[in-house]
């Protein structure tokens, strides 16, 4: 409210600045046409300045928002800028025409644009180019725009200049006065605090700086944040309490946060759009809560897992795809090739019920790489099937045991799962593609096994039927897992479009099918939200119990920690069998024959 009202302050006296214009000007009357001229321009220049959203509405001939009127306020009138958005607020339309302002007032003026990825940066020039067909005055002041993965910059005439620098050390020796962080809770915080601060080392210069009665009069170089809230555990949320706390004490600081609400009385996203997201059966409250209504969340206090035990795992940058995805693009890079000694895992919970208030099968497929110290574990896919039946759930899982090359299959067969166990038992036929999949038989419960009538089939099925006891050693295996960084997930979908990018074919498809590309990076961000909204009690044995709060669900927790459990099984087995060999090996040793 206070920055509202400051706001409504400098208006009003900007507005009575006008007057300028029709009696404030007592210039001599001895003055040449060139010198009225400057004196205009210098009084317009110094009112644009102070008043950006009037230039973008008069010169640029940009129509902002109320809310964006305030921001570009905010963003000229501090040193320290950071907005809090929901999507669909439009921070890249914001960041790009406060960029093209800036440096078409102040000339020689350098902008670096910087994001978790070059390609969210690059968005910014990309927004600028969208714009100059319909402003032919901000066409008109720049000089040339690139904006290729390589050689993304906007020149001006005046000598401005906006270039894209990529978020990590190789992009040290740059400098700017005014650095522009796209999501900057992508970005790490010693790039910013080592690198892109760093940018920032000397201020704009200008002729009258070398007058000593102006070299005083230098200017504030600035930096500015734009993202959507985060989790409290994160820099990110630590940064946003300095902002807040330095803008009460009346420093150059803005900090806001601005919901989904906002956007849709803007009539910059529609309400039924909003009301069908909610609605959907994987709705992810705590995502909601973060990307929509601009909150910071923060794990609860009885919360067994942790966000930075899930994030700091979140570097796998390759996923896998069934053939219904992947035969969208002709890219041998598609395919993730199977390692010497790999062991590949489908892990599925299963759910007979669909709906928002019943329970989600959750499917992953799991790398098993060999390691000093048994696997390393590479969850590469995840998907969620909305109840169904039964017999729909086992081709699923068929398939993508084919098609990824599975060597087992981890299979909750409780309740539903019972019944799907003896569906794969019996073997079955894919309607697409006329797919032959052979029947599977259970490989650790011999009653299991019985329910299979087909002596060789493969035993491959791992079942897990939950305890206390087993649900407590699932519990602490993720956790340990997760703590020692053997477990790793897909890296942020935000991130994931650098790797998508370069496949051929993956530009030209429809947006809905790209999605379908970034679903496995996305499926993981559930997980990790999933996660850690699970909270732990204990009993009298201290075992630990993982319940959900309210309606969320546990599923994709459920399915990878039965498939980490299972790492650990065959870490164990193959200890022994190594023990084994070795005293085999000695059992049998020889003394070498004495030479005669």
């Amino acid at each position: 409210m206070a920055g509202i009202k400051n706001f409504q302050v400098h208006r009003n006296k900007a507005t009575r600045g006008m007057n300028i214009f029709k009696t404030g000007r007592n210039f001599r009357k001895t003055e040449s046409k060139s010198e009225k001229l400057m004196n205009g321009i210098n009084i317009w220049a110094s009112y644009y300045r102070f008043r950006m959203d009037i230039f973008v509405k008069d010169y640029l001939g940009i129509q902002l928002k109320l809310f964006q009127i305030i921001l570009i306020y905010a963003m000229q009138n501090n040193h320290f800028f950071m907005y809090l958005a929901s999507r669909g607020q439009g921070k890249s339309f914001l960041s790009a025409i406060y960029a093209v302002t800036r440096c078409i007032l102040y000339p020689g003026t350098i902008v670096v644009v910087a994001s978790g990825t070059k390609g969210q940066a690059t968005s910014v020039l990309k927004k600028i180019e969208e714009l100059m067909p319909n402003s032919p005055n901000m066409k008109r002041e720049i000089l040339d725009i690139r904006t290729g993965s390589n050689n993304a910059e906007c020149t001006f005439h005046n000598g401005s200049v906006i270039r894209v620098a990529v978020s990590n050390d190789n992009a040290r020796s740059a400098r700017a006065h005014v650095i522009l962080v796209d999501e900057f809770r992508m970005v790490d915080l010693q790039v910013i605090s080592k690198v892109l601060r760093k940018f920032l080392s000397t201020p704009r210069t200008c002729g009258y700086h070398n007058n000593p009665k102006y070299e005083h009069l230098q200017e504030r170089n600035k930096e500015i944040y734009l993202s959507s809230c985060f989790y409290k555990s994160h820099w990110s949320w630590d940064r946003a309490k300095t902002y807040f706390k330095a803008m009460t004490e009346g420093k150059k600081y803005f900090i806001c946060s601005l919901p989904y609400q906002l956007a849709i009385k803007e009539n910059l996203l529609m309400r039924d759009q909003v009301l069908d997201e909610m609605s959907e059966a994987d709705f992810d409250a705590i995502g909601w809560e973060m990307e929509m209504q601009a909150l910071w969340f923060g794990e609860n206090e009885k919360s067994y897992f942790k966000f930075e035990d899930l994030s700091k795992n979140r570097n796998v940058r390759r996923a896998f795809y069934p053939s219904e995805i992947a035969e969208y693009i002709n890219d041998k890079k598609i395919n993730i090739k199977k390692e010497k000694g790999e062991i590949r895992i489908v892990s599925a919970d299963i759910a007979s019920k669909g709906g928002s208030a019943n329970d989600a099968t959750a499917l992953f497929c799991v790398r098993l790489i060999p390691i000093n110290n048994g696997y390393e574990r590479q969850a590469v896919y995840a998907e969620t099937l909305d109840g169904g039946i039964v017999t729909e759930q086992s081709m699923r899982i068929n398939q993508l045991f084919k098609e990824f090359s599975a060597d087992y299959i981890v299979l909750d067969t409780m309740n539903a799962g019972i019944f799907l166990l003896d569906i794969l038992g019996q073997g079955q036929t894919n309607p697409r593609n006329g797919e032959e999949y052979p029947p599977l038989k259970c490989m650790n419960d011999d009653d299991l096994a019985k329910r299979c009538v087909y002596p060789n089939a493969a035993k491959v099925i791992y079942s897990v039927q939950g305890s206390s006891k087993l649900n407590n050693k699932i519990a602490v295996s993720m956790r340990n897992a997760l703590q020692s960084r053997k477990l790793k997930l897909l890296i942020h979908e935000n991130d994931a479009e650098e790797i998508l990018e370069p496949l051929k074919g993956y530009r030209s498809l429809p947006e809905d099918i790209k999605i379908k590309f970034k679903m496995p990076y996305i499926q993981n961000t559930l997980l990790i939200n999933e996660t850690i909204n699970l909270e732990a009690t204990y009993n009298n044995e201290g075992e630990v119990t993982l319940k959900e709060i309210g309606s969320a669900r546990k599923d994709r927790y459920s399915s990878l920690s039965y498939c980490n459990m299972f790492a650990d099984v065959l870490e164990l087995q193959n200890r022994r069998n190594q023990k084994s060999d070795i005293k085999a090996s000695l059992m049998f040793m020889m003394k070498p024959p004495t030479p005669y």
